[in-house]
């Protein structure tokens, strides 16, 4: 079985991804990537690399939450290495921690990658410090 991991892309400008986040699109087999994703982060994923969108918009889900969870324990099933990129941050409004736990109840590995979330770049790149 493979190992998934939940990559947080950051909020949506391609030089705020980590180094380890572009690591592990570069090692990808497979990649789930979600609507707030800037697709410029695919161009990194080796050649041949199978892409799936399963973002979800208002009124628009390709995928329900338990169809991703499912996609997901069945890609580790057929792949070594698994990335869930997820915008922002997979755990501030990303649903990585229920991600990651029905991964495990179903004892798939799971690696998480933090990204920046926007709650703490946008302030930041205005100027406004979030602690005084």
């Amino acid at each position: 079985m493979g190992m998934v991991t939940l990559v947080g892309a950051g909020p949506g400008d391609v030089d705020l991804l980590t180094v380890k986040g572009l690591k592990a699109i570069q090692n990808a087999d497979v990649i789930l990537y979600d609507a707030l994703v800037n697709k410029e982060l695919l161009l990194h994923a080796r050649k041949g690399v199978r892409c799936i969108y399963v973002g979800k918009r208002f009124n628009d889900h390709k995928y329900s939450q338990l169809e991703i969870n499912d996609l997901l324990v069945e890609c580790s099933k057929q792949y070594k290495k698994v990335v869930r990129l997820k915008g922002g941050d997979s755990f501030v409004f990303g649903r990585g921690a229920e991600e990651m736990a029905f991964l495990e109840e179903y004892g798939v590995e799971v690696e998480v990658v933090p990204g920046i979330t926007s709650a703490i770049a946008v302030p930041e790149l205005q100027g406004i410090p979030l602690t005084k």
